[in-house]
């Protein structure tokens, strides 16, 4: 697959860099657009999407530590994208549009605070460099899809707003029993229902900050569903491609992480055999990130399932794209725990993450600087 041909720096000037004068259908996010009579649309579509970059002159990480995250902060600001998507769709909706010179709506001002560069907002660069420490990453170092992901699920447990699920399915292994359990935490083994003791104060939101009802999460946490993916040995196994693009096409996608060394990506659609992408550098020169080869096999896909509903569809289409003889299925979905797994999420929210080293090792390419996402 080719190169990312659109990037927000040119759409941010209203223009499209090199985007194809094609009949075949772009994808971005679950929505499908017609590239030659819908551009306006897709410029809305992807303005509207949260771009998170370098930043420089903030206030110190940790007290004493960097104060720009230039060079180092791709892919934590990758996380910080695919993350505030989930955030746009919980709070606003997939078919919300941001619009210049119109006044925004306080849901939005909140998910913007939730990143602004200092220690208390909920997913910024210090919280993530922080809490990655945990993770056997001093802060300054870069960080692969799957340290990422760690990260912001031991972060969203602090995130009362939004009472989100982040699960980081591991083992290329969705399990739907373990993450029916983690949404709805108050429904015993076999499966009965029982009032959720003490459902009022689970995740509760202080001084009425939340701009859900209460019970919109009574019945079911919102799921961000994060699975970290190694599609191949160097680069990505071509048998896959066809799979990683269907994904794109998912009505719960939250799109794909990674990066080549020093230029974390991330991706959003695709139109033919060419990806969207926002870049998170402040300088974007018009560069093929596939030039200098391909694209690394280390990826996280993300999925946001608001309601039960909405999870139950998502696993009825993974298991439709199974069937297909097209391509390469990514990762497993399961029922049930398999006996080969040990699930850390069904025994503690925030789990002994001496275990991530080895999990790291395994998602992360330790032979490069940086993470890469290939297609």
């Amino acid at each position: 697959m080719d190169a990312a041909t659109l990037t927000y720096d040119t759409l941010r000037f209203g223009e499209f860099e090199d985007f194809p004068e094609t009949s075949e259908p772009v994808w971005i996010l679950g929505k499908d657009y017609n590239a030659l009579t819908e551009k306006d649309d897709i410029l809305s579509d992807v303005t509207s999407r949260l771009w998170f970059t370098y930043r420089k002159n903030f206030p110190p990480i940790g007290g004493t530590g960097p104060t720009s995250d230039t060079g180092w902060g791709c892919m934590l600001r990758c996380g910080q994208m695919i993350l505030g998507e989930a955030l746009v769709c919980r709070h606003l909706g997939r078919d919300w549009r941001w619009a210049r010179g119109q006044r925004q709506r306080e849901e939005y001002i909140s998910i913007l605070n939730a990143f602004i560069d200092k220690k208390d907002s909920y997913y910024s660069i210090h919280q993530i460099a922080q809490m990655g420490v945990g993770e056997g990453k001093p802060i300054g170092q870069w960080y692969g899809p799957n340290t990422v992901a760690q990260v912001l699920k031991k972060l969203a447990v602090f995130d009362t707003w939004s009472r989100l699920v982040v699960h980081v399915a591991m083992d290329n292994t969705v399990v739907i029993e373990e993450i029916k359990r983690l949404c709805m935490p108050w429904l015993d083994v076999e499966g009965a229902c029982c009032e959720p003791e003490g459902a009022g104060e689970l995740n509760g939101c202080p001084g009425g900050a939340c701009a859900l009802a209460e019970e919109e999460t009574a019945l079911w946490k919102p799921l961000v569903l994060l699975i970290p993916l190694r599609l191949g040995l160097s680069d990505i196994n071509e048998a896959y491609i066809g799979t990683l693009k269907q994904c794109f096409m998912l009505p719960q996608s939250l799109g794909v992480i990674g990066g080549k060394p020093n230029s974390a990506h991330y991706f959003i659609g695709y139109v033919g055999e060419e990806l969207i992408y926002l870049d998170p550098h402040t300088t974007q020169p018009a560069v093929d990130p596939c030039e200098d080869g391909q694209l690394d096999p280390s990826i996280a896909a993300g999925f946001f399932c608001r309601t039960e509903d909405e999870f139950d569809d998502w696993c009825m289409r993974i298991r439709r794209l199974s069937c297909n003889r097209g391509g390469l299925p990514m990762f497993e979905l399961v029922d049930s725990q398999p006996s080969h797994m040990v699930s850390m999420d069904a025994l503690n929210l925030t789990p002994d993450f001496s275990d991530s080293d080895r999990l790291e090792r395994f998602f992360d390419s330790e032979d490069e600087e940086f993470e890469i996402l290939s297609l």
